[in-house]
């Protein structure tokens, strides 16, 4: 039998991989098997730290909406000011109360008294 050659597809494979790995550093850019090994590594990071950073962000939210309240006595606790605020269907998702407690403080007092009525 005569030999195959692979030809030009595992080259384009290859390449492919290689294009992904171009920016690291050392062997992972440059030996295949070592980048299709950091490829792998690389998307479940970004797979998990997807996720985590939404964890990150609501967190930061929260800490910085609790801390106009407490700062300001606009009300008693975070946890008060969410349950109020679902119980009187204000649907104000925690990004943009957030965003109100840093840039318009007055904004919140306005929602807190709508509230508290």
């Amino acid at each position: 039998m005569t030999r195959i050659k692979r030809g030009y597809i595992a080259r384009r494979r290859r390449t492919k991989i290689r294009l992904f790995a171009s920016t690291f550093r050392g062997a992972h850019s440059r030996l295949t098997r070592t980048i299709t090994q950091q490829k792998i590594r690389a998307l479940v990071s970004a797979h998990r730290d997807r996720g985590r950073q939404k964890r990150d962000f609501r967190r930061l939210w929260i800490t910085r909406i609790n801390a106009v309240i407490r700062e300001n006595k606009v009300y008693f606790s975070y946890s008060k000011l969410i349950h109020n605020l679902y119980k009187r269907q204000l649907l104000l998702n925690r990004k943009i109360l957030a965003q109100i407690a840093i840039l318009n403080k007055s904004c919140l007092y306005m929602i807190s008294n709508e509230i508290i009525k």
